[in-house]
């Protein structure tokens, strides 16, 4: 048996390709929608992907599940685990054969035993893995969702994701339940998660890549909840804000991806093309990094950097129901296409072409005025918000706020904000304000987009705030609750 873990940063996923070399046949499981990895990677086995399946119905990507399937002429297994309103709508494809409890895939000698295990989502699926030319019991478990290195998937996404309503106590419980029955398998079973530090599918996953059942059991808080009263307290409890788009994600991976047959390349477009996009109204996101927008850009753009939250934010402030274009950084080789692709692995492929940041400087030669985000220290800001001279936006999320915050700041937390345009007053000049200034620099960019005269960002967020020893505000009786509730 040979196995390979695939994990891309950006989305902070994990995917594996697991094959027989004795049957130079492989199968991939919760496959991204970048194809081509696991083509090349079978094939530097000499292997080739036979099969193809995923854990369950994914939130915070586009699954590549049919895209590898229709690629290579493998067999696609999905759930039929969960309700009606958790079935596959393309499962009547010609490829697809559906799984549940007991069923098994053959991959040579690698025998796939699947198991049920609910809670994440209804139909959410494990792969038990055993090479049977050298053993009769599991090596390993691919848990997607379920499992985690110390974390489980969270159960709330159901009801605050996609608005399913009166879901989210019935997962946490279910989820227990899986949890206690999986408890039961030989420890020296080897964990595969879905997931690693920093996706927004649990709250404190390890960026170490795998585990065991007995290390997890030993040291993961979820096994270590003295009764399901409090498993059920503490999974519900300071989960992050889902991103707007994983409610679109749900709803395309049920429905069908659609197949791309390799990431498309946006065409390059010149100062003209740039001209009539923005008095046409359309949607120009500048993807430079956030200091070279501030110092000069395009009046009616938008930045989000092209780092490692590029995915998230993109998919938090982009409308999946427009065109946009992109404007990159020349000096990154094939930056358009490296966009290009992250944004494909969230869905949003409506690229309709990409302008170098040269065009920066061709816009400024043409006599047209260049927007600019200036930059505010703390101490000046201080003194500004004494006076009543600016008003100050804290973009940061609900917890962060609760934990202590500016006075006199309004929050709108930046995934919000493009919603909420409206509550940021315009008589005054507008500071926004982070944790450490990254996001309050996409929050500026959207204010000034939006007309709004002077914007200005706070250098260093909340952080340079505190050093500087100047005051902060505490919500005390919320702090007390969220003591309490742990």
């Amino acid at each position: 048996m040979f196995l390979k873990r695939f994990f891309e940063p950006t989305l902070a996923q994990a995917s594996y390709l697991i094959g027989c070399a004795a049957a130079r046949e492989a199968i991939v499981i919760d496959p991204n929608r970048d194809a081509d990895q696991y083509i090349q990677a079978a094939q530097a086995e000499g292997a080739r992907i036979t099969h193809v399946t995923e854990t369950h119905i994914h939130a915070d990507y586009l699954s590549g599940s049919r895209e590898l399937a229709a690629r290579t002429g493998a067999t696609l297994h999905l759930s039929d685990e969960g309700d009606r309103d958790w079935k596959y709508a393309f499962a009547s494809d010609p490829n697809v054969q559906l799984v549940k409890q007991g069923s098994r895939i053959n991959v040579g000698n690698v025998v796939i035993d699947v198991v049920h295990t609910p809670g994440h989502t209804p139909e959410h699926l494990t792969f038990l893995v055993t090479d049977t030319a050298g053993a009769e019991e599991p090596i390993g478990a691919a848990t997607g969702d379920f499992i985690f290195v110390g974390d489980v998937g969270r159960p709330d996404l159901l009801e605050r994701a996609v608005q399913v309503h009166g879901t989210m106590e019935k997962s946490a419980r279910t989820l227990y339940a899986s949890l206690q029955q999986f408890a039961t398998r030989p420890e020296w079973l080897q964990i595969w998660p879905g997931h690693g530090a920093g996706s927004a599918c649990g709250k404190g996953i390890s960026a170490i890549p795998h585990s065991t059942l007995g290390y997890e059991k030993r040291f993961n808080w979820a096994f270590r909840a003295d009764s399901e009263e409090t498993f059920v307290r503490m999974v519900l409890s300071g989960q992050p804000d889902p991103p707007k788009y994983f409610a679109e994600m749900k709803r395309l991976n049920k429905m069908g991806p659609r197949v791309l047959g390799g990431f498309p390349r946006p065409p390059h477009h010149d100062l003209e093309t740039l001209r009539r996009t923005l008095d046409a109204g359309g949607l120009v996101i500048d993807t430079r990094p956030a200091l070279d927008f501030a110092s000069g850009h395009v009046p009616g753009t938008i930045n989000i950097p092209q780092n490692g939250s590029f995915t998230t934010w993109a998919g938090w402030l982009v409308p999946y129901d427009r065109d946009f274009a992109l404007i990159v950084d020349d000096r990154t080789p094939h930056a358009a296409d490296a966009a290009a692709r992250l944004l494909a692995m969230i869905g949003l492929d409506r690229i309709t072409g990409y302008f170098d940041a040269t065009v920066i400087d061709a816009w400024s030669s043409d006599g047209r005025l260049l927007g600019k985000i200036p930059q505010v220290l703390a101490s000046d800001l201080e003194k500004s918000l004494s006076h009543g001279a600016v008003t100050l936006i804290d973009v940061r999320n609900d917890a962060e706020w609760e934990s202590g915050h500016i006075p006199g700041a309004i929050h709108i937390p930046l995934g919000y904000l493009a919603d909420r345009m409206r509550d940021v007053p315009r008589a005054k000049p507008v500071v926004v304000q982070c944790a450490a200034g990254a996001r309050s620099a996409i929050g500026a960019s959207l204010i000034a987009a939006s007309g709004v005269d002077r914007v200005i960002n706070l250098i260093g967020g909340i952080g340079e705030w505190r050093k500087a020893g100047l005051p902060i505000t505490v919500d005390v009786e919320q702090t007390l609750d969220k003591t309490l509730i742990r």
